[in-house]
C-alpha cells in the first residue's frame, strides 16, 4: 500500500473479519443455587434449557462454567466438579447420567404383568 493512499484504497487493502475466521469463544461463569427438584436453569441461544443435576444436590450453591456449548457445575463451597455436559441444543431438557452398569438392576419378578409383586411366591397354591 502507497504512503498516499486514498481512504478507499487503504480500507480494501486491509484483511475483513468474516464469520468463518472468528475464533472466539462464549465463555461465562455464573454463580446458582440447585433447585428444589435437583435441576438448574440455563439460557442458550434464546431458549431456556433445564440441566438435571440430581435431588441430593437440591439447595446446594453451585458454579455454572460455560463455553459455548461445554458445561461444568462445580459445588461452590467444595469444589467438586458435580457434572460436566455437552449441551443438545435441540432438547428442552438434558437428563442427567444413569447409573454405572455394573450396579445389579432388580430383576423384574412376573415379566409382562406390570406387577412388581409375586403372588406365587408368597403363598402356597394347591
Amino acid at each position: 500500500m502507497p504512503h498516499h493512499a486514498t481512504p478507499a484504497t487503504a480500507y480494501t487493502a486491509r484483511p475483513k473479519a468474516d464469520p468463518a475466521t472468528r475464533t472466539d469463544t462464549h465463555n461465562r461463569v455464573r454463580r446458582d443455587t440447585v433447585d428444589q427438584f435437583g435441576k438448574l436453569t440455563l439460557r442458550h441461544a434464546g431458549r431456556l434449557h433445564h440441566i438435571g443435576i440430581g435431588r441430593t444436590h437440591a439447595g446446594t450453591r453451585i458454579l455454572v462454567l460455560v463455553q459455548d456449548l461445554d458445561i461444568r457445575i462445580i459445588n461452590a463451597a467444595t469444589g467438586e466438579l458435580i457434572r460436566q455436559l455437552t449441551l443438545d441444543p435441540t432438547r428442552d431438557y438434558q437428563p442427567g447420567t444413569s447409573p454405572p452398569d455394573d450396579q445389579e438392576k432388580p430383576e423384574p419378578l412376573n415379566e409382562g404383568s406390570g406387577y412388581s409383586y409375586d403372588l406365587r411366591q408368597s403363598h402356597e397354591w394347591s
